[in-house]
Protein backbone atom coordinates (compact mmCIF):
# COMPACT_ATOMS: atom_id res chain seq x y z
CA UNK A 1 0.00 0.00 0.00
CA UNK A 2 1.01 3.11 -0.93
CA UNK A 3 -0.25 6.36 1.18
CA UNK A 4 1.61 9.48 -0.05
CA UNK A 5 1.57 10.43 3.27
CA UNK A 6 3.14 14.17 4.19
CA UNK A 7 3.21 14.18 7.87
CA UNK A 8 2.54 12.20 10.68
CA UNK A 9 1.43 14.04 13.94
CA UNK A 10 0.85 12.61 16.97
CA UNK A 11 -1.34 14.01 19.86
CA UNK A 12 0.33 14.01 23.32
CA UNK A 13 -1.15 15.16 26.86
CA UNK A 14 -0.44 17.41 29.59
CA UNK A 15 -0.28 17.28 33.22
CA UNK A 16 0.18 21.64 32.93
CA UNK A 17 -0.84 22.58 29.46
CA UNK A 18 0.68 26.44 30.02
CA UNK A 19 4.04 24.40 31.71
CA UNK A 20 4.29 22.35 28.69
CA UNK A 21 3.40 24.77 26.12
CA UNK A 22 6.27 26.61 27.78
CA UNK A 23 8.98 23.50 28.10
CA UNK A 24 7.85 23.03 24.00
CA UNK A 25 8.46 26.59 22.77
CA UNK A 26 12.11 26.46 25.09
CA UNK A 27 12.83 23.62 23.04
CA UNK A 28 12.34 25.29 20.14
CA UNK A 29 8.80 24.85 18.52
CA UNK A 30 6.56 27.46 17.18
CA UNK A 31 2.98 26.74 18.49
CA UNK A 32 -0.05 26.95 16.94
CA UNK A 33 -3.10 27.86 19.17
CA UNK A 34 -6.02 26.17 17.95
CA UNK A 35 -7.86 26.52 21.31
CA UNK A 36 -8.12 27.35 24.67
CA UNK A 37 -6.80 23.01 25.08
CA UNK A 38 -4.92 22.26 22.49
CA UNK A 39 -2.05 23.80 20.10
CA UNK A 40 -0.10 22.51 17.87
CA UNK A 41 4.00 22.66 17.64
CA UNK A 42 6.26 22.58 14.82
CA UNK A 43 9.63 22.70 13.94
CA UNK A 44 10.84 22.63 10.19
CA UNK A 45 8.33 20.10 8.84
CA UNK A 46 7.40 17.90 11.87
CA UNK A 47 4.93 18.68 14.52
CA UNK A 48 2.82 17.44 17.30
CA UNK A 49 -0.55 18.54 18.87
CA UNK A 50 -0.28 19.06 22.57
CA UNK A 51 -3.83 18.76 24.21
CA UNK A 52 -4.61 20.23 27.79
CA UNK A 53 -5.57 16.57 28.79
CA UNK A 54 -4.10 14.34 31.26
CA UNK A 55 -4.75 11.10 31.74
CA UNK A 56 -1.75 8.92 34.14
CA UNK A 57 -1.59 5.77 31.78
CA UNK A 58 -1.48 7.52 28.77
CA UNK A 59 0.90 9.87 29.14
CA UNK A 60 3.05 7.41 30.72
CA UNK A 61 2.84 4.98 28.20
CA UNK A 62 3.46 8.16 25.52
CA UNK A 63 6.83 7.68 23.80
CA UNK A 64 8.07 9.90 20.51
CA UNK A 65 10.90 9.07 18.68
CA UNK A 66 12.83 11.70 16.81
CA UNK A 67 15.56 10.89 13.97
CA UNK A 68 18.43 13.82 14.20
CA UNK A 69 21.50 13.83 11.38
CA UNK A 70 23.63 14.97 14.43
CA UNK A 71 22.47 13.35 17.46
CA UNK A 72 26.09 14.99 19.60
CA UNK A 73 25.18 18.46 18.72
CA UNK A 74 20.85 17.61 19.52
CA UNK A 75 21.97 16.49 22.72
CA UNK A 76 24.26 19.32 23.52
CA UNK A 77 22.05 22.18 22.23
CA UNK A 78 19.31 20.68 25.06
CA UNK A 79 21.86 20.03 27.71
CA UNK A 80 23.31 23.56 27.66
CA UNK A 81 19.08 25.16 27.90
CA UNK A 82 19.28 23.95 31.57
CA UNK A 83 15.42 22.64 31.73
CA UNK A 84 16.29 20.74 34.80
CA UNK A 85 16.73 24.31 36.38
CA UNK A 86 12.92 25.32 35.00
CA UNK A 87 11.18 22.22 35.10
CA UNK A 88 13.04 20.05 37.75
CA UNK A 89 10.78 17.23 36.72
CA UNK A 90 12.25 16.88 33.51
CA UNK A 91 14.97 14.42 32.82
CA UNK A 92 17.98 14.27 30.21
CA UNK A 93 20.22 10.93 30.48
CA UNK A 94 23.01 10.78 28.06
CA UNK A 95 23.59 9.10 24.73
CA UNK A 96 23.96 5.50 24.56
CA UNK A 97 24.86 3.10 22.27
CA UNK A 98 22.80 0.35 20.77
CA UNK A 99 23.15 -2.48 18.06
CA UNK A 100 21.17 0.10 15.83
CA UNK A 101 22.68 3.18 16.44
CA UNK A 102 22.69 5.73 19.52
CA UNK A 103 19.97 7.57 21.18
CA UNK A 104 19.44 9.48 24.11
CA UNK A 105 16.17 10.51 26.37
CA UNK A 106 14.34 13.33 27.32
CA UNK A 107 11.50 13.36 29.53
CA UNK A 108 8.77 16.39 29.24
CA UNK A 109 7.01 17.86 32.38
CA UNK A 110 4.31 16.29 31.97
CA UNK A 111 6.22 12.41 31.77
CA UNK A 112 5.82 12.16 27.95
CA UNK A 113 9.08 10.31 27.05
CA UNK A 114 11.10 11.63 23.79
CA UNK A 115 13.82 9.08 22.04
CA UNK A 116 16.28 11.15 20.25
CA UNK A 117 18.19 9.24 18.12
CA UNK A 118 20.35 8.35 15.20
CA UNK A 119 20.62 5.25 13.16
CA UNK A 120 23.79 2.95 11.49
CA UNK A 121 23.54 3.30 8.43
Amino acid sequence: MEYNAISIRPFIGSKDFQKSREFYQDLGFSEIKLGFKMSFFQHNKIGFYLQDAFVQDWVNNTMIFLEVKDLDKTYHDLFILGLKSKYPEVKLTPIRTEHWGREFFLHDPSGILWHFGAFNH
